[in-house]
């Protein structure tokens, strides 16, 4: 477990793909358990710790999870993130360049409950909600294009769905239309960088995650 920043009342970490954020039905340990005993260990705290999940990242992908570690850190930021007040920036290694350097995508994105998956419409329809997104290319390597995402909105799978809908599809991601799967079962999505007022000292905190690992990541050309 990669911690990236840490105070009294938040915690920063660089989630890796395949760890899930909070429990689920698969019973598989979470990173909110992780970062618990972090702190236990760390700050030698005797008793239950006290941690509040704000937001999540879907298995697969990897980057950075904000956690608050009191309570008043945990009502505030969650009027943030409800509010738009917290921006996160994602970068996405997809197939096939979009035809346009860069721009803003928007459609009504219906969820699948059965299947785990959300499918994009130009128009409103029953039960859509609406989902718009910015994006940039930023780096290429030589079968695949890095592109910069800012979220306008906040869907269930949002990222995935509508780039692929553009015809760009997020490496690994075979849900959403990727020739193959990744060797470790992850998709080519990061949660690259978070800003926010920091809920009690009202500072800026602006951190960004260092790249994958993966080779491919490692390899990409950065456009000036």
């Amino acid at each position: 477990m990669e911690v990236v920043y840490e105070d009294n009342h938040i915690i920063i970490v660089n989630k890796q793909s395949g760890e899930i954020v909070q429990g689920d039905k698969t019973g598989d340990r979470p990173l909110s358990d992780l970062v618990k005993d972090y702190i236990k260990e760390k700050y030698q705290k005797p008793g239950e710790v006290f941690l509040g999940v704000v937001h999540r990242l879907d298995r697969p992908v990897s980057g950075l999870v904000v956690f608050a570690r009191t309570s008043k850190a945990l009502t505030r930021l969650n009027k943030m993130f409800a509010e738009g007040q917290v921006h996160k920036t994602y970068w996405a290694l997809v197939q096939n360049c979009p035809k346009e350097h860069d721009g803003t995508l928007e459609h009504w994105l219906v969820r699948n409950e059965k299947q785990n998956k959300s499918y994009a419409y130009d128009r409103e329809r029953p039960n859509a909600k609406k989902a718009i997104l910015k994006y940039k290319v930023i780096g290429r390597t030589d079968n695949y294009t890095l592109v910069e995402v800012q979220l306008m909105t906040g869907r269930h799978h949002q990222i995935r769905c509508q780039l692929s809908t553009m015809g760009c599809p997020i490496k690994g991601d075979l849900k959403y239309g990727a020739k193959r799967s990744n060797p470790d079962g992850s998709i080519s999505l990061q949660s690259h960088r978070v800003e926010f007022e920091h809920p009690v000292s009202h500072e800026t905190i602006a951190i960004e995650a260092p790249l994958p690992h993966d080779p491919i990541w490692q390899g990409v050309r950065f456009q000036v």
